[in-house]
């Protein structure tokens, strides 16, 4: 019997899906915020951080034994990598969150899942269509697409920024809000990373 063939775009895309329901439950937790719930929410997300690093697990299994790959192993292992950070940073946010005992959220904080939740949604498309790069004509649109929201990202830390400085913000939490609003703005640099080594691989491999 043939040996089993490991389809590492599956993956990639299998993964992505589960970047989009992280940022969805950021998003969730973040709009209906509440202190008594907070705790239970960061446990589901470290259950959809796990489901993320399992996948990679299970992949990483079959590369190790793999001769042929449709892209060069360490591509796939940097991707991997990187994908599991995109997860990984929104759980650092809730963590954080739990950890400073926050008893409300920002409105700045908001935007940001909003602003995350959308660019989560064009890197699964990315993912989508990397399998079929070499024919693919919407991929470049939508790694860009991420990139903006990167940008956008970058422009709303100043603002949530701006934002705490001129309220009347007590020094406990300016420091806790500095701290949350920098690792929401790492999960767009993440983003954006994984489209940077997609993009790579695509002009290695055209």
């Amino acid at each position: 019997m043939a040996k089993k063939k490991f389809d590492y775009f599956d993956y990639f895309k299998r993964v992505s899906e589960i970047v989009c329901e992280a940022a969805e439950h950021l998003h969730l937790t973040l709009h209906n915020f509440e202190t008594e719930t907070l705790k239970a929410e960061l446990e589901t997300m470290h259950q959809i951080e796990h489901k993320a690093d399992d996948a990679r697990h299970e992949m990483m299994r079959y590369l190790t034994h793999e001769f042929i790959t449709p892209i060069e192993p360490e591509d796939i292992v940097t991707l991997a990598q990187t994908l599991d950070t995109v997860v990984d940073s929104m759980e650092d946010v809730l963590l954080r969150i739990y950890m400073f005992n926050a008893n409300g959220v920002r409105e700045d904080a908001v935007a940001f899942a909003d602003l995350i939740t959308k660019c989560c949604k064009e890197l699964d498309i990315v993912c989508a269509e990397f399998k079929n790069f070499k024919k693919s004509e919407s991929i470049k649109e939508h790694i860009v697409a991420v990139n903006n929201s990167e940008s956008e990202g970058d422009a709303l830390l100043v603002k949530a920024m701006r934002n705490l400085s001129v309220s009347d913000a007590t020094d406990r939490e300016l420091f806790v809000w500095t701290d949350i609003y920098e690792h929401l703005e790492l999960v767009l640099d993440a983003c954006e990373d994984v489209t940077d080594i997609i993009e790579t691989v695509v002009m290695k491999n055209s």
